[in-house]
């Protein structure tokens, strides 16, 4: 049984910035949660399946070295992209929160975003087009970046650690998703992607060094659903199943 899974994320981070957790959160969990911190950065690469970490591991060397947490992490049913993430930032289930399959409402129920506006603290969203975090958050006094393409939405993020006027910045990724689920997830341009998004987080560790020097940060690697091959080696997600639901969470503190 885990103990962490991705609806631990919300009521964690609140604990980190001494904050209340949103209504309806899962209980954090102490290992991360009782590390205080001044600013957050949520990498959110999406599909990385704890298999995927197992079996290349290799390529997440550079990664583990920044992190001091290396978390196996359950995700939710169905495990769909709108769907998880809405439970990654309410902490609560599917039924609670709303989304049931793959669409994209706004949510209305108390989000990780939500209690920081609520405690004066001031997060963002830096996404992209109608990907889920870009439409499933919206209709709150926070800010939202979100270019049509995600060509650009780490160096939005990376400028907007620089400003440091955000506690939380919530920074989402979608390519291993994209090129996973049209040529399968050990594909080579899948594995691209994935090196792609390695280094995404670590760039982001480096850089927090960098411009939050003197200040307390967390940094978290934390994606939403896993990936399984289907026929015509392609790649999908959505079951119940280990590959769909098992997933690698990390976090640095600095």
């Amino acid at each position: 049984m885990y103990t962490y899974d991705i609806s631990s994320v919300a009521a964690s981070v609140a604990s980190m910035l001494d904050i209340s957790a949103p209504k309806h959160a899962s209980p954090a969990y102490a290992p991360i949660a009782d590390k205080k911190v001044d600013r957050v950065l949520l990498y959110n690469p999406d599909a990385i399946a704890l298999w995927i970490y197992g079996k290349y591991r290799s390529l997440f060397l550079e990664a583990e070295k920044r992190s001091d947490f290396i978390l196996p992490a359950r995700s939710v049913m169905p495990s769909v992209t709108p769907v998880c993430f809405g439970t990654m930032y309410t902490g609560a289930s599917p039924d609670l929160h709303g989304i049931k399959k793959y669409e994209k409402p706004v949510i209305t129920i108390e989000t990780l975003f939500d209690s920081l506006i609520a405690s004066g603290k001031k997060p963002c969203i830096v996404s992209y087009g109608d990907s889920s975090i870009s439409k499933i958050f919206l209709n709150r006094e926070m800010d939202y970046y979100i270019p049509d393409t995600m060509d650009n939405v780490n160096s939005i993020a990376m400028e907007l650690m620089r400003e440091d006027k955000y506690d939380l910045i919530t920074v989402y990724n979608g390519n291993y998703d994209s090129v996973m689920h049209k040529n399968g997830p050990e594909a080579e341009p899948s594995i691209d992607a994935l090196k792609h998004n390695i280094a995404a987080f670590c760039d982001f560790c480096d850089l927090a060094d960098e411009v939050w020097k003197g200040k307390r940060y967390a940094a978290g690697f934390c994606p939403d659903h896993g990936c399984h091959l289907i026929d015509g080696d392609c790649g999908s997600h959505g079951l119940e199943m280990d590959e769909d639901m098992n997933v690698v969470h990390m976090w640095r503190f600095a």
